[in-house]
């Protein structure tokens, strides 16, 4: 481990990215779903599952501090997904760009296809501070897919948003830079799966040199000790399809490289987040332990092509 730590060093090095320090954090890190941005300032942003949307913050991506929520005092136009008052608000997706926040996010029931994905934004990323935009789209059970776990990617000037969990799998829609909102109506598929009744969501693009990359989270989630969730990984040439894993199979006929499974006393790793930041790519988790769900954070090392985590 500890030579192909130096040789991600010695990649990063090359690629002109500044080592930093080692993804280890303390504090306040009990989060699930994480997202992570960094401001102008260097300060860091974690956004994760919860009432209100938590927000956490770093200086230094170690020490993280809780700050409060994104909705203080709860936003109401979630009721009819979460089918209670002020619930759990899910799985947010946080784009940091021209000093703005964009916070995408979802609101629904377990085992649910009622469900709808909204669109936050922020000059500071503060408590309180956040304009509710409105709507960006949602699903039912005529639909094949759900819309929860929002990821916004933006490739040059084409913006995607990848949804998706269960069903039929993971989804692209095409989304609007001007406003955030979708562009059209096309449903793209990207991944699916049918082992383990479809147990495929929280979908992350990046893109890293000229390949583009599709993480997701597998199997079962939200079960303390007993998730099982794990992260997996295809590739492809481009944002909006044929992603294979490292053995060539298709990511719609149920492929997926295993990036990071349960290990030590870490158990079912997911619900992950990928940030490019000073010293190279970054993978963002949370994972299980007795004691609830926590923030995990490593450099993922592309050098084989493949995403490897150190």
């Amino acid at each position: 481990m500890r030579s192909l730590f130096a040789l991600a060093l010695l990649s990063f090095a090359s690629l002109g990215y500044a080592v930093v320090g080692p993804g280890v954090v303390t504090g306040n890190t009990a989060v699930h779903d994480p997202t992570m941005c960094k401001d102008n300032s260097g300060k860091y942003f974690v956004f994760s599952t919860g009432t209100g949307i938590e927000i956490r913050t770093s200086t230094d991506r170690t020490a993280w501090t809780f700050a409060g929520r994104v909705w203080p005092n709860g936003a109401p136009w979630t009721d009819k997904y979460t089918l209670t008052s002020n619930g759990a608000i899910w799985a947010p997706d946080c784009t940091y760009i021209n000093g703005q926040f964009w916070l995408y996010y979802s609101a629904s029931s377990f085992g649910s296809q009622n469900s709808a994905i909204f669109l936050a934004k922020s000059s500071t990323g503060a408590p309180g501070s956040w304009s509710h935009e409105g709507m960006v789209t949602s699903s039912s059970p005529s639909n094949n897919y759900n819309a929860i776990d929002p990821n916004c990617f933006i490739d040059g000037g084409r913006w995607f948003l990848s949804l998706g969990s269960f069903w039929t799998g993971i989804k692209s829609m095409n989304i609007n830079p001007s406003n955030g909102f979708l562009a059209d109506t096309r449903v793209t598929a990207l991944s699916q799966r049918t082992a383990n009744s479809g147990a495929i969501e929280a979908s992350v693009i990046f893109k890293f040199n000229n390949s583009y990359y599709l993480f997701t989270s597998w199997d079962n989630c939200c079960r303390g000790t007993s998730s099982t969730y794990n992260i997996r990984v295809g590739r492809s040439n481009s944002p909006t399809g044929g992603f294979v894993d490292q053995n060539g199979v298709a990511l719609t006929n149920g492929g997926g490289t295993l990036v990071l499974g349960s290990h030590d006393n870490i158990v079912g790793p997911g619900g992950q987040d990928i940030m490019l930041d000073g010293d190279g790519p970054i993978l963002i988790y949370h994972y299980y332990t007795p004691s609830g769900s926590f923030l995990g954070i490593n450099r993922l090392d592309f050098s084989s092509g493949w995403p490897v985590v150190v």
